[in-house]
């Protein structure tokens, strides 16, 4: 497993409108389903200066939006001298390059906090945007996995998220399939989800492997009823996603647009909270920031038009 973080510059994403930069690697988490900790390693961190410069390079080459990426980067800065946590280089990230956005690619629940959500919510640059990762919605599946919370604290996480970030898009991370987990589990791990105030789901189906401690479990689900089971949660996403577009109709936005156009002909990207969006423009506009009203729903985006 490696011992130390990458620290190539990079300067360029090709044909893309936003940069990712990893900030972290490894995991220390060792939930029993994940061979991560054992491949990737402990948790290594990119010290401060030297994602604040790689951020400049990205400003410099005139991306409009940063991805801060890693595989548990709730462990940003622990292994740095002063610890310096994720909120306090978000901080200076904003600050010191306030014409990039910044979106968090995912923080687990409990590492989400007050004075995260408070910056996030005082910051233009920073996305109203979180992704958390649930995995299972029954509390004794969650023991199996060795994850670190129960369903209640997730609920009082999510519903924190909302108060302080009303317009934010929240997605969930969601494991089906997990040996042992039972028809009444997952029954009740629907039901759970169905009173969550989230976006959208990203659904996974379980799958062993090998040098885990959940491939040993004896009470492997069948590939069948995982298939079922991802099929009945994905329907539940499109079902969150739409009432969380609806609910934007008629907002203005700034959207970050992609650098080609769809099949139709149409400028395309996402709002600050992650709406997808698609609308009428320029050429020059590829690439760069537009603000863009909400106007009609359509399957999987909203259409919406461009205000000067």
């Amino acid at each position: 497993a490696a011992s130390e973080i990458c620290r190539l510059p990079v300067r360029r994403f090709g044909d893309r409108s936003r940069a990712y930069l990893r900030i972290q690697d490894g995991c220390e988490s060792f939930c029993t389903y994940c061979i991560v900790p054992f491949t990737r390693g402990p948790s290594r961190s990119l010290p401060v200066d030297e994602v604040i410069a790689q951020a400049k390079i990205y400003a410099e080459e005139g991306y409009r939006e940063i991805i801060l990426t890693g595989i548990h980067i709730g462990y940003y800065g622990r292994d740095l001298v002063g610890r310096p946590a994720l909120t306090s280089l978000l901080d200076r990230l904003s600050l010191t390059t306030p014409g990039v956005a910044y979106r968090i690619s995912s923080l687990e629940p409990l590492e989400i906090d007050e004075t995260l959500l408070a910056l996030m919510a005082a910051r233009e640059n920073i996305q109203p945007h979180l992704h958390i990762p649930l995995q299972s919605g029954h509390n004794e599946i969650l023991a199996r996995m060795n994850r670190r919370y129960t369903t209640e604290e997730f609920y009082e996480k999510v519903d924190l998220c909302r108060k302080r970030l009303p317009a934010a898009a929240i997605g969930i991370d969601i494991l089906v399939g997990f040996p042992g987990e039972t028809a009444v589990h997952f029954a009740e791990s629907l039901a759970f989800l169905q009173t969550l105030d989230f976006t959208y789901l990203h659904v996974f189906p379980y799958s062993m492997r090998p040098g885990t401690v959940a491939a040993g479990y004896a009470d492997q689900v069948v590939q069948q009823v995982k298939e079922e089971r991802v099929a009945t949660l994905r329907r539940l996403s499109e079902e969150k996603r739409t009432t969380f577009y609806q609910s934007q109709l008629g907002r203005t936005w700034p959207v970050i647009v992609e650098g080609r156009r769809d099949e139709e002909g149409l400028l395309q990207g996402f709002t600050a909270n992650y709406v997808a969006v698609r609308f009428a423009g320029p050429d020059s506009l590829l690439h760069g920031l537009a603000n863009v009203r909400l106007l009609k729903l359509h399957d999987n985006y909203i259409l919406g038009e461009s205000i000067p």
